[in-house]
């Protein structure tokens, strides 16, 4: 029996099935991934999602991973040289950004112990869970992603309007936004009580 999924996933399109299976609206607490979700959803400004997964294993190589330390500590060069490679969205602004987010990250970390801590503190510990019947419902930001963005940017970070710290906040589970009729809206709801 086929799963039903929120709409965006789309038909024959399995990286985008795993991608919503395995990651989307998952509740994150590693601090790694906190910092490839931000740069990744930063990366995606004026794009598809579609266009940044597909291009996820090249941002991983040029990004170091996304080890902050290491990427904070990249040169104006190595930074001239990944706007070269094709395996990601050559866009000059966005590169540059992601070292002087790398740094932002880092002292957040120092100040909360952990990003973790500071990120999910803006909803208070617990994953927001909406229940929308169709994706015309879906906000593109909220409230608190309104606050967040705010203290982002007033920390220095860039590409971190509103709308994308939202998009950041359904993919690393802060807010379930899975379709009521998803199967993972139910696994998710679940899962935290």
């Amino acid at each position: 029996m086929n799963k039903i999924r929120c709409g965006w996933v789309g038909i024959n399109k399995s990286y985008y099935e795993k991608y919503h299976d395995e990651e989307w609206g998952v509740a994150v607490h590693d601090d790694r991934k906190h910092f490839e979700m931000l740069i990744l959803e930063g990366a995606q400004a004026g794009l598809s999602w579609e266009t940044i997964l597909k291009k996820r294993e090249g941002y991983r190589k040029v990004f170091k991973n996304f080890d902050p330390e290491k990427l904070s500590k990249m040169t104006d060069e190595e930074l001239e040289l990944i706007l070269l490679n094709p395996e990601i969205v050559r866009n000059r602004a966005k590169v540059f950004a992601a070292r002087i987010n790398a740094e932002v990250f880092l002292s957040i970390q120092k100040e909360f112990n952990s990003f973790d801590n500071y990120i999910w503190d803006f909803i208070g510990g617990a994953p927001i869970i909406n229940s929308w019947k169709t994706l015309s419902q879906l906000p593109s930001t909220s409230k608190e992603s309104d606050i967040l963005s705010k203290d982002l940017k007033k920390r220095g970070m860039k590409f971190v309007g509103s709308t994308i710290i939202y998009s950041y906040m359904q993919a690393v589970g802060m807010v379930n936004d899975h379709l009521v009729d998803c199967w993972k809206h139910q696994f998710l709801t679940s899962s935290i009580k």
